[in-house]
């Protein structure tokens, strides 16, 4: 997401030097960009194997999941005719609930008519 920038200086005639830096680019273009992906976000679900610690751990907390292994999960596509999403894709696990629209099993008052 970093843009390479440089500046030629130097005597004209002469050998120029090249400074180089990176930047951020423009707020408008990152935000293109991450609007991008949300509306290309997958529906994943993760797999139940991936949860599981071994079995003879030693270890003071054995319930915690070491540091190292904390996001080393798989997930798959909901759909097994989809293909798996990519390391810059963005995914979920479940739906967001429609919060325009009333629903009192969440406690959601919705926003029409107000």
């Amino acid at each position: 997401l970093t843009i390479g920038e440089g500046k030629c200086h130097g005597m004209s005639g002469s050998r120029p030097i090249k400074t180089c830096w990176m930047r951020l680019p423009s707020f408008r273009s990152m935000g293109d960009g991450l609007k991008g992906r949300f509306d290309t976000a997958a529906l994943v679900m993760m797999k139940s194997t991936d949860l599981e610690l071994p079995a003879h751990r030693n270890d003071v907390a054995p319930h915690r999941v070491p540091r190292r292994d904390r996001y080393r999960f798989q997930v798959g596509p909901h759909n097994p005719d989809h293909k798996s999403p990519g390391i810059k894709d963005l995914v979920y696990l479940e739906p967001s609930p429609g919060f325009c629209e009333k629903n009192p099993r969440l406690g959601l008052p919705g926003t029409h008519r107000r």
